[in-house]
């Protein structure tokens, strides 16, 4: 199997460059929650319905996202920097929490 043209090892980056297209792909991120928060917000009465599955496939989708990121990384000489390392688990706790959330609510 090839390589990932989207991971960068630190032998062909500068070495700020590759922290700085970590900020810029985590903000990108933050910036498209949003988005589809706003987006839900407008069409919230169309969307009630479907909350809970439309809720389910985003964290499914997400949290195997980030997984397969992460075990992709740990493949690579990519260095790991602290608040990503920290976002992630922190991320992992929050979806535990909303799992538990949605269960507790249906129930």
């Amino acid at each position: 199997m090839g390589r990932d043209p989207g991971l960068v090892n630190n032998a062909s980056a500068e070495p700020g460059h590759f922290v700085s297209a970590r900020r810029a792909e985590l903000l990108s991120s933050v910036g498209a929650g949003v988005l589809g928060a706003g987006l839900a917000l407008l069409f919230a009465q169309a969307l009630a319905p479907y909350s809970i599955p439309i809720l389910l496939v985003g964290l499914f989708a997400h949290a195997w996202g980030m997984f397969q990121k992460h075990k992709l990384e740990s493949q690579t000489a990519i260095t790991r920097i602290w608040w990503a390392e920290a976002l992630y688990w922190a991320c992992w706790l929050a979806l535990v929490v909303l799992l538990l959330v949605i269960a507790v609510r249906e129930l």
